[in-house]
């Protein structure tokens, strides 16, 4: 008779308590907490963090005072999960969180940015945050230059999942009038490379 595996999920106050205990300090590595796991989080390379950086400057532009501008700091879904979206519009003021993170009522739009964990992003985070009841969740496919926007949260996950790409645009659902290109959430189309001239 093979043993018997016995996974413990873990809940936010513990979460909080290991790091209280220093258990990450010296880590190099990201984690999160998701469904009551500690998820590893993949690096961040260079073209995952300039598109984090140009939706920073571009939410900056747009938002002005209507939400708080997030990026990648935690979000708390419920008392097993605190992911860290790459991006968050969240309902302001700023200092309503200064008694706790924001929560599922709070936010206005999360962002997801893949490169290598478009899987992860599209299949198991997505799903999460739709069924938190967070309004809307886009994810920004860097390879297919596409952007997958999620709405209409319900207990299974998203009802509703569009795929925009180049020559298109989005409009966040809770704050009418902010609209974002896709090219200007991508940047300049990645073209063929050229080779380098001899000398």
């Amino acid at each position: 008779m093979g043993a018997m595996v016995v996974r413990h999920a873990f809940t936010l106050d513990e979460w909080h308590l290991m790091g209280e205990a220093g258990l990450f300090v010296g880590e190099t590595r990201r984690t999160e907490l998701l469904d009551g796991e500690i998820v590893e989080m993949a690096a961040i390379g260079s073209r995952h963090a300039v598109c984090v950086n140009r939706l920073t400057r571009l939410f900056g532009q747009a938002v002005g005072e209507r939400a708080v501008l997030q990026i990648q700091n935690p979000v708390e879904l419920d008392d097993r999960s605190e992911p860290q979206p790459d991006v968050a519009l969240l309902r302001p003021p700023l200092d309503r969180y200064l008694a706790g993170h924001p929560g599922p009522p709070d936010i206005f739009l999360l962002i997801e940015v893949a490169d290598t964990s478009l899987g992860y992003d599209r299949d198991t985070k997505a799903p999460l945050y739709g069924r938190a009841g967070v309004a809307e969740t886009w994810v920004v496919d860097l390879d297919r230059e596409v952007v997958l926007a999620f709405r209409r949260p319900g207990p299974d996950g998203y009802g509703e999942r569009r795929e925009i790409g180049r020559g298109d645009q989005l409009e966040v659902g809770a704050l009418p009038g902010i609209t974002m290109a896709v090219d200007d959430i991508l940047g300049p189309p990645a073209g063929p490379t050229r080779p380098t001239a001899p000398g």
